[in-house]
């Protein structure tokens, strides 16, 4: 089974998705199940995981519902606020749903990124470690030091680098970035995802200035720990969805066997996700 590991679905009038604003064109419209369906026809795609695109908890009814009637729709990674005293209340009312796989933590977001190595954070994803849930961790490449030490406090915990933990692909600036994910990779229960790549593009991006990213995680990872996201719609900021395929084809090694790519394109997220 071909999985997209990573995509969004969103409709604006629900009124929390407010880093989506009128200045942003091609993002700035309802995005369904029904805008995806012929570009996963297209590209052999049979499910994908939906990932949340707000940070509350009504965003996540929304998605969970909407994954009620879309067959495409193999699981739903929530958001979960871990500062709020009945987080565990929040999980296990999501965690009643069959299609409900897992939350994504948005260090993006943060106003400063330490916050997660406080006790609260450590003690709520200690406590989603010994459950072995998977987390969604989104995180720039300046912040993958920080995420180092989480891990560091929670080395068991089942996590997934979103957008290979965005590096400054614009800038062809890696170095850092390596080393870190050198680093991250050493946890065994922690996965990539190849997706969200075009975006940290500049806008001449070429499908060459990928490869030396692409393969470093390859590298770092091994086959069984990268699973292909498409970022879709976000990757309309820089192109489309066949490029973000094409993206990746083009940096896959020679070497690869069809079964490695097999795990890429939807084995690795199904046993990720305990699909």
């Amino acid at each position: 089974m071909r999985i997209d590991a990573h995509q969004h679905y969103w409709k604006l009038d629900r009124g929390d998705y407010g880093w989506i604003t009128p200045e942003i064109t091609s993002l700035y419209r309802d995005f369904s199940p029904v805008d995806l369906a012929p570009l996963l026809k297209k590209h052999q795609i049979d499910q994908t995981i939906l990932v949340q695109a707000a940070p509350t908890l009504e965003e996540t009814e929304f998605i969970l519902e909407l994954s009620e009637k879309t067959n495409s729709i193999a699981g739903v990674v929530g958001w979960l606020d871990l500062e709020h005293p009945n987080y565990r209340t929040h999980f296990e009312m999501f965690s009643n749903h069959p299609k409900f796989v897992g939350f994504r933590l948005m260090i993006q977001d943060m106003d400063d990124a330490s916050i997660i190595l406080t006790q609260p954070y450590v003690d709520a994803l200690t406590y989603f470690s010994d459950k072995e849930v998977p987390v969604d961790l989104l995180v720039v490449h300046h912040q993958l030091p920080v995420l180092i030490e989480l891990l560091e406090k929670v080395p068991h915990l089942r996590g997934v680098v979103d957008h290979i933990g965005k590096p400054a692909i614009g800038s062809n600036e890696m170095e850092t970035w390596k080393g870190f994910i050198s680093q991250i990779s050493t946890y065994e229960n922690v996965y990539c995802k190849l997706s969200g790549m075009i975006t940290e593009a500049s806008h001449e991006w070429k499908e060459g200035d990928f490869v030396p990213y692409i393969q470093h995680v390859l590298q770092e990872f091994g086959t069984l720990r990268v699973m292909f996201g498409s970022d879709w719609p976000v990757c309309l900021l820089k192109g489309s969805y066949e490029d973000v395929v094409a993206v990746l084809n083009h940096a896959l090694p020679v070497s690869m066997t069809e079964r490695e790519k097999d795990d890429l394109f939807g084995g690795n997220a199904a046993r990720f996700y305990k699909l």
